[in-house]
C-alpha cells in the first residue's frame, strides 16, 4: 500500500452527511480505496434527519500505536 492516499486525499477525513445509502457508499468507497476506520460513528438528529460521521485514517507503513 502506498505512503500517501490516492488523488491528493488527505490522509485524515471526517466523513459527514444524512445516515442514507449514499453516506454508506462514500464511506465504503473510502474503505475500498485503503482507508481504515479510525473511531466510533456518530450520529445526531438535526430535526429533520439523521446526520452521521465517521472518520477515516489512512494507514501508514511502520504507524505505532495511533
Amino acid at each position: 500500500m502506498p505512503d500517501l492516499p490516492p488523488n491528493d486525499l488527505p490522509r485524515y477525513r471526517l466523513l459527514t452527511g444524512k445516515d442514507d445509502a449514499a453516506f454508506c457508499q462514500r464511506v465504503s468507497d473510502a474503505l475500498s480505496l485503503g482507508y481504515e476506520p479510525y473511531g466510533s460513528p456518530a450520529a445526531t438528529f438535526n430535526g429533520d434527519h439523521v446526520v452521521v460521521a465517521q472518520a477515516i485514517l489512512w494507514p501508514m507503513k511502520d504507524e505505532g500505536v495511533r
